[in-house]
């Protein structure tokens, strides 16, 4: 039996599916073209399902090593107690997206959490490369710490999420931490990451279900890290699947679907850390493709994804 989608996804990606047929990919290269078709249907996904009435925003700005200020989001829900807190990383490749097309996904961790999360504008490549963004997040972890008394979090329980490069991001976080003696990091919730440059060679089994596509990463990887991308060089806090010594690293929550581009080395980081010690839960998500929850928000795979997501959220 062949892989396939999810008859509830296939549903959900149908009125979409056509007018992806029709349409040309971008090349390989060609980033401009993918931020100007990405950034709608995200923002779209955001908001089509209903913004919590009771999680509010205020914008708070730190500076980066290098002068760059960056701008964080924070939400927090009515009446939540003091606690844990997350810094949420969002997805686009290293290449697109902003905190504001993330508003709706945020918000809803927060209120079905009651975990308050700080929501990072990293700067994006190609014209930020690799450390620029991540070391942003690490100026925004080293913010919630020094605020964390007056924002009313414990600073033994502050946790980095992300999906996509967002979760390639906070796996770079936690290795990046662990490298410079902290800030100290609870919990890592990587939701289909980006973790490999070196993942290049189409799956047959795959290709016809990929959102994210062989071509993408190709376009990707190589804005984010330039002629190194794919060679010897590449740091694991770049790309977190090089890493070598995955102790010490905190608890990792982590989850693809099953017809993702990512799924190999998303396995493979969690049997990395695994053999390093590190409690992990990992989910494959069988029919599912990258980012099948915010296309199919109402099947059964995604609503047992952000259940497990919002369980995990509160253990912190």
């Amino acid at each position: 039996m062949a892989l396939s989608l999810d008859p509830e996804i296939a549903q959900a990606l149908a009125p979409m599916a056509g007018a992806m047929a029709d349409a040309t990919p971008p090349a390989v290269g060609d980033i401009a073209a993918r931020r100007a078709m990405w950034e709608p249907i995200i923002g779209a996904a955001g908001t089509a399902q209903p913004i919590p009435d009771d999680v509010k925003t205020s914008e708070h700005h730190t500076t980066a090593d290098d002068g760059a200020r960056i701008t964080m989001r924070w939400y927090t829900k009515d009446g939540a107690a003091p606690g844990p807190a997350v810094l949420f990383f969002h997805g686009g490749g290293y290449i697109f997206g902003h905190i504001d097309l993330f508003d709706g996904p945020v918000s809803r961790y927060v209120s079905a959490s009651g975990v308050p999360m700080l929501s990072v504008e990293y700067r994006r490549a190609p014209e930020h490369p690799f450390p620029a963004p991540l070391e942003d997040a690490y100026s925004a972890l080293r913010w919630l710490h020094a605020h964390a008394a007056e924002l009313g979090v414990d600073r033994d329980r502050i946790g980095v999420m992300g999906d996509s490069a967002g979760g390639g991001m906070a796996a770079g976080l936690t290795i990046l931490a662990r490298e410079r003696g902290g800030p100290k990091i609870a919990r890592q919730i990587l939701i289909m990451p980006m973790l490999d440059d070196r993942t290049t060679t189409p799956d047959s089994h795959i290709a016809p279900y990929l959102l994210w596509s062989y071509d993408d990463s190709l376009t990707a990887w190589p804005a984010l890290l330039g002629e190194a991308a794919g060679g010897p060089g590449v740091p694991a806090t770049a790309a977190p699947a090089r890493l070598e010594d995955a102790t010490g690293l905190p608890p990792a929550y982590i989850e693809v679907g099953q017809l993702d581009a990512f799924r190999d080395e998303d396995a493979a980081y969690a049997t990395k850390l695994s053999r390093a010690g590190v409690p992990v839960e990992f989910h494959l998500h069988p029919g599912a493709p990258h980012e099948f929850d915010s296309i199919a928000f109402t099947s059964d795979v995604a609503r047992r994804a952000i259940t497990d997501r919002i369980r995990v959220l509160t253990s912190i």
